[in-house]
């Protein structure tokens, strides 16, 4: 699968939660943990 590189902003605060996340979760990096969220959100729209 070809991966395609995007730029967010996300509010600090936000950052700053997600890499406390990744200290002790199963994400490999910040990529990984927002590309599982899409993913989620994806899913739960295709449901409606």
């Amino acid at each position: 699968m070809t991966k395609q590189k995007i730029s967010i902003s996300i509010e600090e605060e936000k950052v700053r939660k997600l890499d406390e996340l990744l200290k002790t979760s199963k994400f490999r990096n910040k990529s990984h943990a927002v590309e599982v969220a899409l993913e989620k959100l994806l899913g739960e729209e295709e449901g409606k």
